[in-house]
């Protein structure tokens, strides 16, 4: 069985004015279903927030590790809309 590794991305090896634009292209670059893992030397709580407002309820945020040193974060992406009664999503 063949097993598809996961992009990484170690934010703090990006320049600051790179790191949210790389995160935004890696996410749009997603199949429905795929994921990329970040990890940060903050809590990228404010990240989260961005990507609720420019893909509501089309993305996934699971929680790998949280700190105090290190926080590792799974983002994947989810179909877009919902169906009406939700048999469809």
């Amino acid at each position: 069985m063949t097993t598809l590794s996961v992009p990484r991305i170690h934010v703090p090896d990006l320049p600051p004015q790179e790191r949210h634009p790389t995160l935004f292209s890696a996410f749009e670059a997603l199949p429905v279903g795929g994921s990329f893992e970040l990890s940060n030397d903050h809590n990228p709580e404010p990240l989260r927030r961005q990507f609720q407002v420019l893909w509501p309820d089309q993305f996934a945020w699971d929680a790998l590790e949280s700190g105090p040193e290190l926080w590792k974060v799974r983002i994947s992406r989810k179909p877009a809309g919902k169906s009406c009664c939700g048999c469809c999503s």
